[in-house]
């Protein structure tokens, strides 16, 4: 009697743990971009002080970055998605390597590939929006 008692009334279902409308490959773009002007920084000017503080602020912004990639992997795209698109998985690996090589460099050319593979991500994302 009790289990009916607190038994849900209604049943809810969603593509992702909330409704759609949450998610977005912006934000990891976003943090991206900052990446690759943080290297361009870098490479103009030669303060170590200031030299020092980019790459801290590179570090993190990546770090956010390769989050938001990793939501998108693991709390929006479902197996409908990497069916329909199975180089999604490879994809997002390329992406979270990319990442880590920007993270870990002040050359900005890694910065341009890890956005060019988000943009790639950001593609797909719409196209799933629109089914």
């Amino acid at each position: 009697m009790l289990s009916r008692l607190f038994a849900p009334t209604v049943q809810v279902s969603a593509h992702c743990d909330l409704p759609c409308g949450v998610y977005d490959p912006a934000q990891a773009r976003i943090e991206a971009e900052s990446v690759k002007a943080i290297q361009e920084k870098y490479q103009s000017n030669d303060d170590p002080a200031y030299r020092t503080r980019c790459i801290v602020i590179k570090e993190e912004r990546a770090e956010l970055a390769k989050h938001h990639v990793s939501v998108l992997w693991s709390d929006y795209f479902k197996p409908p998605h990497f069916e329909k698109y199975p180089e999604l998985h490879q994809l997002v690996n390329e992406t979270l390597k990319a990442l880590s090589t920007a993270k870990g460099s002040t050359d900005p050319a890694t910065g341009q590939k890890a956005l060019d593979y988000i943009a790639q991500i950001d593609k797909i994302f719409w196209e799933t929006k629109k089914g």
